[in-house]
Protein backbone atom coordinates (compact mmCIF):
# COMPACT_ATOMS: atom_id res chain seq x y z
CA UNK A 1 0.00 0.00 0.00
CA UNK A 2 1.34 3.60 -0.84
CA UNK A 3 2.67 5.42 2.32
CA UNK A 4 0.02 8.02 3.71
CA UNK A 5 1.15 11.57 4.19
CA UNK A 6 1.94 13.77 7.27
CA UNK A 7 2.40 17.39 8.37
CA UNK A 8 5.41 17.69 10.60
CA UNK A 9 3.91 21.08 11.92
CA UNK A 10 0.72 19.72 13.42
CA UNK A 11 0.58 16.05 12.90
CA UNK A 12 -1.98 15.54 10.48
CA UNK A 13 -2.10 12.52 8.66
CA UNK A 14 -3.21 12.05 4.94
CA UNK A 15 -4.39 9.19 3.36
CA UNK A 16 -2.72 8.05 0.32
CA UNK A 17 -4.69 8.54 -3.05
CA UNK A 18 -4.71 10.54 -6.27
CA UNK A 19 -7.02 13.18 -4.36
CA UNK A 20 -4.55 13.68 -1.64
CA UNK A 21 -3.37 17.18 -0.72
CA UNK A 22 -0.57 18.86 -1.80
CA UNK A 23 0.68 20.88 1.27
CA UNK A 24 -1.47 20.52 4.42
CA UNK A 25 -3.66 23.19 5.15
CA UNK A 26 -1.80 24.95 7.56
CA UNK A 27 0.58 25.60 4.72
CA UNK A 28 3.43 23.01 5.94
CA UNK A 29 5.08 21.02 3.01
CA UNK A 30 3.83 17.50 3.87
CA UNK A 31 6.05 14.06 4.48
CA UNK A 32 5.76 10.28 4.27
CA UNK A 33 4.93 8.65 7.17
CA UNK A 34 7.12 6.30 6.45
CA UNK A 35 11.03 6.50 7.11
CA UNK A 36 12.07 2.83 6.07
CA UNK A 37 15.63 2.24 6.81
CA UNK A 38 17.82 -1.11 5.74
CA UNK A 39 19.04 -4.25 7.92
CA UNK A 40 22.33 -5.82 8.71
CA UNK A 41 25.30 -3.74 7.29
CA UNK A 42 25.51 -2.67 4.08
CA UNK A 43 27.95 -3.89 1.21
CA UNK A 44 31.23 -2.44 0.09
CA UNK A 45 30.83 -0.67 -3.87
CA UNK A 46 32.25 -3.71 -5.33
CA UNK A 47 29.91 -6.18 -4.30
CA UNK A 48 26.57 -4.12 -4.65
CA UNK A 49 24.57 -4.91 -8.03
CA UNK A 50 24.45 -1.27 -8.97
CA UNK A 51 22.00 -2.15 -12.25
CA UNK A 52 19.22 -0.86 -10.58
CA UNK A 53 20.69 2.54 -10.44
CA UNK A 54 19.42 4.42 -7.37
CA UNK A 55 16.62 2.03 -6.83
CA UNK A 56 19.31 -0.10 -5.28
CA UNK A 57 18.46 1.72 -2.17
CA UNK A 58 15.24 0.70 -2.69
CA UNK A 59 15.26 -0.34 1.51
CA UNK A 60 15.33 3.58 2.29
CA UNK A 61 12.47 4.48 -0.11
CA UNK A 62 9.35 4.56 0.87
CA UNK A 63 8.41 3.86 -2.91
CA UNK A 64 7.57 1.26 -5.09
CA UNK A 65 9.38 0.98 -8.31
CA UNK A 66 7.01 1.60 -11.51
CA UNK A 67 9.19 3.98 -13.82
CA UNK A 68 12.52 3.96 -14.54
CA UNK A 69 15.37 4.11 -16.38
CA UNK A 70 17.71 2.94 -14.31
CA UNK A 71 19.09 6.19 -13.30
CA UNK A 72 21.52 6.81 -10.63
CA UNK A 73 24.92 5.90 -9.89
CA UNK A 74 26.55 8.61 -11.97
CA UNK A 75 30.37 8.85 -11.38
CA UNK A 76 32.43 10.23 -8.95
CA UNK A 77 35.59 11.49 -10.68
CA UNK A 78 39.20 13.35 -9.13
CA UNK A 79 39.37 16.56 -10.10
CA UNK A 80 42.66 17.53 -9.35
CA UNK A 81 42.69 21.07 -10.87
CA UNK A 82 39.65 21.62 -8.43
CA UNK A 83 41.21 19.41 -5.27
CA UNK A 84 37.39 18.28 -5.56
CA UNK A 85 35.57 15.27 -6.34
CA UNK A 86 32.88 15.87 -9.33
CA UNK A 87 29.82 13.85 -9.37
CA UNK A 88 28.74 14.10 -13.06
CA UNK A 89 24.81 14.31 -12.16
CA UNK A 90 24.77 15.57 -15.60
CA UNK A 91 24.41 12.06 -17.51
CA UNK A 92 21.28 11.49 -16.37
CA UNK A 93 18.55 10.41 -19.33
CA UNK A 94 17.33 13.88 -19.39
CA UNK A 95 20.65 15.73 -18.78
CA UNK A 96 20.23 16.53 -14.84
CA UNK A 97 20.23 15.20 -11.92
CA UNK A 98 16.45 16.21 -11.66
CA UNK A 99 16.04 12.37 -13.23
CA UNK A 100 16.60 11.53 -8.88
CA UNK A 101 13.26 12.83 -8.42
CA UNK A 102 11.35 11.99 -11.45
CA UNK A 103 11.55 8.41 -11.13
CA UNK A 104 10.15 8.53 -7.86
CA UNK A 105 7.72 10.86 -8.40
CA UNK A 106 6.11 9.09 -11.43
CA UNK A 107 6.83 5.72 -9.44
CA UNK A 108 4.25 7.29 -6.63
CA UNK A 109 1.93 8.79 -8.95
CA UNK A 110 1.48 5.10 -10.66
CA UNK A 111 1.13 3.52 -7.04
CA UNK A 112 -1.29 6.11 -6.20
CA UNK A 113 -3.58 5.83 -9.99
CA UNK A 114 -3.08 9.45 -11.39
CA UNK A 115 -3.99 9.75 -14.74
CA UNK A 116 -2.51 13.26 -14.96
CA UNK A 117 0.41 15.29 -13.75
CA UNK A 118 1.32 18.86 -12.92
CA UNK A 119 4.69 20.62 -12.54
CA UNK A 120 5.96 23.84 -12.96
CA UNK A 121 9.20 24.32 -13.89
CA UNK A 122 12.18 26.71 -15.63
CA UNK A 123 13.55 23.77 -17.78
CA UNK A 124 15.11 21.03 -16.45
CA UNK A 125 12.33 19.30 -13.79
CA UNK A 126 9.94 19.93 -16.86
CA UNK A 127 12.07 17.85 -19.22
CA UNK A 128 12.33 15.45 -16.36
CA UNK A 129 8.94 15.07 -14.97
CA UNK A 130 7.66 14.95 -18.59
CA UNK A 131 10.13 12.09 -19.70
CA UNK A 132 8.90 9.79 -16.67
CA UNK A 133 5.21 10.56 -17.43
CA UNK A 134 6.09 9.26 -20.85
CA UNK A 135 7.12 6.44 -19.85
CA UNK A 136 4.39 5.67 -17.13
CA UNK A 137 1.66 6.53 -19.93
CA UNK A 138 0.84 9.30 -18.07
CA UNK A 139 -0.53 12.57 -19.06
CA UNK A 140 1.51 15.53 -18.30
CA UNK A 141 1.28 19.43 -18.21
CA UNK A 142 4.30 21.55 -17.56
CA UNK A 143 3.91 25.24 -16.63
CA UNK A 144 7.02 26.85 -17.82
CA UNK A 145 8.37 30.58 -18.20
CA UNK A 146 7.68 32.25 -21.39
CA UNK A 147 10.82 32.77 -21.82
CA UNK A 148 12.39 29.16 -21.41
CA UNK A 149 15.15 27.73 -23.54
CA UNK A 150 14.08 26.31 -26.43
CA UNK A 151 16.13 23.28 -25.61
CA UNK A 152 14.57 22.46 -22.91
CA UNK A 153 11.04 23.42 -24.29
CA UNK A 154 11.58 20.87 -27.13
CA UNK A 155 12.61 18.14 -24.58
CA UNK A 156 9.20 18.90 -22.59
CA UNK A 157 6.99 18.32 -25.98
CA UNK A 158 9.33 16.11 -27.69
CA UNK A 159 7.56 13.61 -24.42
CA UNK A 160 4.18 14.36 -25.89
CA UNK A 161 4.13 16.85 -22.40
CA UNK A 162 1.68 19.74 -22.73
CA UNK A 163 3.66 23.18 -21.96
CA UNK A 164 1.94 25.73 -20.58
CA UNK A 165 3.84 29.34 -21.11
CA UNK A 166 3.46 31.99 -18.58
CA UNK A 167 4.42 35.09 -18.69
CA UNK A 168 6.22 36.72 -15.49
CA UNK A 169 8.64 35.96 -13.15
CA UNK A 170 9.52 32.46 -12.04
CA UNK A 171 7.06 33.09 -9.02
CA UNK A 172 4.23 34.13 -11.56
CA UNK A 173 4.48 30.17 -13.14
CA UNK A 174 4.29 28.68 -9.81
CA UNK A 175 1.15 30.86 -8.86
CA UNK A 176 -0.53 29.47 -12.19
CA UNK A 177 0.80 26.05 -11.63
CA UNK A 178 -1.05 25.54 -8.22
CA UNK A 179 -4.28 26.87 -9.46
CA UNK A 180 -4.78 24.47 -11.94
CA UNK A 181 -3.84 21.87 -8.66
CA UNK A 182 -6.59 23.52 -6.69
CA UNK A 183 -9.32 23.34 -9.68
CA UNK A 184 -8.27 19.82 -9.65
CA UNK A 185 -6.44 19.37 -13.42
CA UNK A 186 -3.97 16.78 -12.01
CA UNK A 187 -1.71 15.57 -9.25
CA UNK A 188 0.94 17.98 -8.27
CA UNK A 189 4.29 16.04 -9.29
CA UNK A 190 6.11 19.35 -7.84
CA UNK A 191 10.13 18.98 -7.45
CA UNK A 192 9.67 22.11 -4.30
CA UNK A 193 6.52 21.00 -2.67
CA UNK A 194 6.33 16.66 -3.36
CA UNK A 195 8.28 14.30 -0.56
CA UNK A 196 8.08 11.52 -3.41
CA UNK A 197 10.72 14.20 -4.98
CA UNK A 198 13.25 14.33 -1.81
CA UNK A 199 13.18 10.48 -1.96
CA UNK A 200 14.90 10.41 -4.88
CA UNK A 201 17.09 13.25 -4.63
CA UNK A 202 18.32 12.10 -1.10
CA UNK A 203 19.84 8.99 -2.92
CA UNK A 204 22.75 10.98 -4.13
CA UNK A 205 24.16 11.16 -0.43
CA UNK A 206 23.36 7.25 -0.77
CA UNK A 207 25.56 7.02 -3.83
CA UNK A 208 28.63 9.23 -2.37
CA UNK A 209 28.94 7.15 0.35
CA UNK A 210 28.92 4.04 -1.22
CA UNK A 211 31.33 5.27 -3.93
CA UNK A 212 33.63 6.69 -0.76
CA UNK A 213 33.72 3.34 1.02
CA UNK A 214 30.93 4.25 3.37
CA UNK A 215 32.52 7.11 4.58
CA UNK A 216 30.95 10.73 4.13
CA UNK A 217 33.17 13.86 2.86
CA UNK A 218 34.12 16.62 4.93
CA UNK A 219 32.03 19.11 3.12
CA UNK A 220 29.43 18.93 -0.37
CA UNK A 221 29.18 22.33 -2.44
CA UNK A 222 25.55 22.52 -4.11
CA UNK A 223 23.69 24.92 -6.22
CA UNK A 224 20.41 25.91 -4.18
CA UNK A 225 17.29 27.41 -6.01
CA UNK A 226 14.53 25.44 -3.95
CA UNK A 227 16.84 23.27 -2.68
CA UNK A 228 15.86 19.87 -4.35
CA UNK A 229 19.43 18.42 -4.39
CA UNK A 230 20.61 20.29 -0.91
CA UNK A 231 17.82 19.05 0.54
CA UNK A 232 18.34 15.66 -0.64
CA UNK A 233 21.63 15.31 0.49
CA UNK A 234 20.91 16.33 3.70
CA UNK A 235 17.85 13.63 4.23
CA UNK A 236 20.23 11.17 2.91
CA UNK A 237 23.24 11.66 5.16
CA UNK A 238 20.61 11.98 7.90
CA UNK A 239 19.18 8.90 7.15
CA UNK A 240 22.71 6.74 6.97
CA UNK A 241 23.49 8.13 10.70
CA UNK A 242 20.49 7.14 11.90
CA UNK A 243 20.91 3.44 10.50
CA UNK A 244 24.30 3.49 11.60
CA UNK A 245 25.92 3.04 7.78
CA UNK A 246 28.23 6.12 8.78
CA UNK A 247 29.55 8.45 11.04
CA UNK A 248 29.22 11.87 10.96
CA UNK A 249 27.74 14.73 8.70
CA UNK A 250 29.85 16.51 5.86
CA UNK A 251 29.36 20.49 5.83
CA UNK A 252 26.62 21.15 3.51
CA UNK A 253 27.90 24.64 1.55
CA UNK A 254 24.95 26.14 -0.43
CA UNK A 255 25.50 28.43 -3.77
CA UNK A 256 23.10 31.14 -4.95
CA UNK A 257 23.37 33.95 -7.65
CA UNK A 258 23.08 37.71 -7.19
CA UNK A 259 19.49 38.80 -7.50
CA UNK A 260 18.07 35.74 -5.96
CA UNK A 261 19.88 35.25 -2.87
CA UNK A 262 16.66 34.19 0.29
CA UNK A 263 19.15 31.54 1.40
CA UNK A 264 22.15 34.14 1.72
CA UNK A 265 19.72 36.92 3.06
CA UNK A 266 18.32 35.19 5.29
CA UNK A 267 22.08 33.96 7.08
CA UNK A 268 23.33 37.77 6.43
CA UNK A 269 25.52 35.41 4.24
CA UNK A 270 28.50 37.01 1.50
CA UNK A 271 27.71 38.24 -1.86
CA UNK A 272 30.77 37.81 -4.28
CA UNK A 273 31.67 39.74 -7.39
CA UNK A 274 28.47 41.80 -8.96
CA UNK A 275 26.31 43.55 -7.31
CA UNK A 276 24.39 42.38 -4.56
CA UNK A 277 21.29 44.04 -5.36
CA UNK A 278 21.15 42.87 -9.23
CA UNK A 279 20.91 40.22 -11.18
CA UNK A 280 23.56 39.63 -12.99
CA UNK A 281 24.38 36.40 -11.42
CA UNK A 282 21.15 34.64 -11.48
CA UNK A 283 21.12 36.05 -15.81
CA UNK A 284 23.49 33.01 -16.32
CA UNK A 285 22.52 30.63 -13.44
CA UNK A 286 18.38 31.25 -15.04
CA UNK A 287 17.67 27.32 -13.31
CA UNK A 288 18.32 29.17 -9.34
CA UNK A 289 16.18 32.25 -10.12
CA UNK A 290 13.88 31.32 -7.20
CA UNK A 291 12.76 33.96 -4.77
CA UNK A 292 10.56 32.01 -2.42
CA UNK A 293 11.88 28.29 -1.86
CA UNK A 294 8.94 26.22 -1.22
CA UNK A 295 11.26 24.60 2.21
CA UNK A 296 13.07 28.03 2.59
CA UNK A 297 13.40 26.82 6.21
CA UNK A 298 14.22 23.48 6.33
CA UNK A 299 17.41 24.16 3.92
CA UNK A 300 18.45 26.78 6.74
CA UNK A 301 17.76 24.12 9.10
CA UNK A 302 19.76 22.08 7.36
CA UNK A 303 22.71 24.72 6.97
CA UNK A 304 22.43 24.94 10.77
CA UNK A 305 22.76 20.91 11.53
CA UNK A 306 25.65 20.74 9.25
CA UNK A 307 27.79 24.39 10.36
CA UNK A 308 26.95 24.66 6.88
CA UNK A 309 26.51 28.61 4.93
CA UNK A 310 25.50 29.83 2.03
CA UNK A 311 27.26 32.36 -0.30
CA UNK A 312 25.80 34.35 -4.08
CA UNK A 313 28.23 34.93 -6.73
CA UNK A 314 28.05 37.37 -9.53
CA UNK A 315 28.35 36.76 -13.64
CA UNK A 316 31.98 36.80 -13.51
CA UNK A 317 33.36 34.06 -11.24
CA UNK A 318 30.47 31.53 -12.40
CA UNK A 319 31.54 32.44 -16.29
CA UNK A 320 34.98 31.88 -15.04
CA UNK A 321 34.46 28.18 -13.71
CA UNK A 322 31.99 27.61 -16.98
CA UNK A 323 34.88 27.87 -19.17
CA UNK A 324 37.13 26.21 -16.67
CA UNK A 325 34.75 23.58 -16.39
CA UNK A 326 34.27 23.33 -20.45
CA UNK A 327 38.39 23.58 -20.94
CA UNK A 328 38.83 20.64 -18.54
CA UNK A 329 36.12 18.49 -20.59
CA UNK A 330 32.83 19.12 -18.04
CA UNK A 331 30.51 20.07 -20.84
CA UNK A 332 27.92 21.56 -18.39
CA UNK A 333 25.20 23.93 -18.30
CA UNK A 334 25.92 27.54 -16.84
CA UNK A 335 23.83 27.12 -13.49
CA UNK A 336 25.85 24.02 -12.94
CA UNK A 337 28.98 26.44 -12.54
CA UNK A 338 27.63 27.79 -9.25
CA UNK A 339 28.69 25.12 -7.75
CA UNK A 340 32.55 25.15 -8.58
CA UNK A 341 32.67 28.58 -8.19
CA UNK A 342 31.87 28.73 -4.94
CA UNK A 343 34.17 25.93 -3.96
CA UNK A 344 36.58 28.15 -4.81
CA UNK A 345 34.99 31.40 -3.15
CA UNK A 346 34.88 29.06 0.34
CA UNK A 347 38.43 28.21 0.04
CA UNK A 348 39.65 31.88 -0.48
CA UNK A 349 37.59 32.92 2.46
CA UNK A 350 38.98 29.91 4.90
CA UNK A 351 35.56 28.14 5.18
CA UNK A 352 37.00 25.40 3.70
CA UNK A 353 40.76 24.04 4.20
CA UNK A 354 43.13 23.16 0.96
CA UNK A 355 42.78 19.71 2.19
CA UNK A 356 39.04 18.88 2.52
CA UNK A 357 37.49 15.98 0.73
CA UNK A 358 35.06 17.86 -1.06
CA UNK A 359 32.14 16.78 -3.36
CA UNK A 360 30.92 19.22 -6.01
CA UNK A 361 27.76 17.85 -8.12
CA UNK A 362 27.97 19.04 -11.54
CA UNK A 363 23.85 18.94 -11.90
CA UNK A 364 23.14 19.88 -15.62
CA UNK A 365 24.14 18.85 -19.06
CA UNK A 366 25.93 21.53 -21.37
CA UNK A 367 23.53 20.15 -24.68
CA UNK A 368 20.45 21.74 -22.64
CA UNK A 369 21.85 25.06 -23.76
CA UNK A 370 22.00 24.30 -27.32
Amino acid sequence: MPADLTCPNCDIVYEAGPNEPWRCNCGHALEFTERPHPQGDPLPLHSLDTTEGLWTFFEFLPIEKHVTFHEGFTPLVEAPEWDAQFKLEYVFPTGSFKDRGATTTLSRAVELGVDKVIEDSSGNAGAAIATYAARAGIEADIYVPADVKQSKLMTIQRADARPVRIDGNRQDVTDACIDAVESGEGWYASHAWNPAFYAGTMTFAFEIAAQQGWTVPDAVVLPVGHGTLFLGAYRGFSLLNEAGIVDGMPRLLGAQATGYTPIVDELDGRQTEGDADGADGADIADGIRIEKPARKDEILAAIEATDGDAIALGSDPVESALDRLHRGGFYVEPTCAVAPAALEEYRELGVLEDDADVVVPLTGSGLKTL
